[in-house]
């Protein structure tokens, strides 16, 4: 079993929550999450870049010049990819980038990030998070009283206006529900900030994770 401190909002601790260590993977899911995190950035690209073509090019098709009898190069039309204004040849087109990856992939993936987190020490278990009202300072104070640092990532088990208007104006700090959390957010951020509840949510994510793996 892997015991997990949670602490209140003054930082002292206040009890244990036990994770039993079959639902953590430590030993394989490192290709699962690099699948993952590259599927998920692909999905963020537009893809909406746009080259014309000679065919597209708006202007007149008639030859340049004649032929033969002038020494030059024969020449068809003004819209070729050889001249200036004229079209692109083989150039990029809209096209959607998304990456299909399998349900077993993404648990796994899942898995091995939250694991990660769990055996570093990355992540903080809170017993409550409320705010008394939507201040960033409130925010920041209790972060530095939890002496957590960098990239934060808090995890609720239900939306909370209080804690996402405190939190949006702090650099590298974000807010996300313990039912909706991915991958590719437990790696982006250094450290996680979880509520009770919220891990409760993420415990079961876990066993589902497990029995969907078979």
């Amino acid at each position: 079993m892997s015991c997990l401190v949670v602490t209140n909002n003054q930082g002292q601790n206040v009890g244990e929550l036990e994770i039993s260590d079959d639902l953590l993977v430590l030993k394989r899911g490192k290709q699962a999450l690099h699948e993952v995190i590259v599927a998920f950035q692909a999905g963020l690209r537009h893809g909406n870049a746009s080259t014309l073509t000679k065919a597209q090019v708006t202007g007149s098709k008639r030859k340049p010049w004649a032929q033969k009898g002038l020494g030059r190069a024969r020449a068809g039309y003004r819209s070729s990819p050889i001249w200036r204004g004229g079209g692109v040849a083989f150039g990029p087109h809209p096209r959607d980038y998304a990456k299909h990856v399998p349900r077993n992939v993404n648990r796994l993936a899942f898995r091995r990030a939250l694991s990660e987190k769990m055996v570093s020490g990355a992540l903080r278990v809170v017993d409550d998070l409320a705010l008394a009202g939507p201040k960033t300072k409130a925010m920041v104070s209790l972060l530095q009283v939890l002496k957590v640092k960098g990239a934060v990532l808090i995890v609720l088990d239900k939306a909370d206006r209080n804690v996402l208007l405190a939190t949006r104006n702090i650099p590298r700090v974000a807010v996300a529900l313990a039912r909706e959390i991915h991958a590719y957010q437990l790696v982006r951020y250094s450290a996680l900030l979880v509520t009770r509840p919220g891990m409760a949510v993420l415990e079961q994510r876990l066993k589902s994770a497990a029995e969907g793996a078979g």
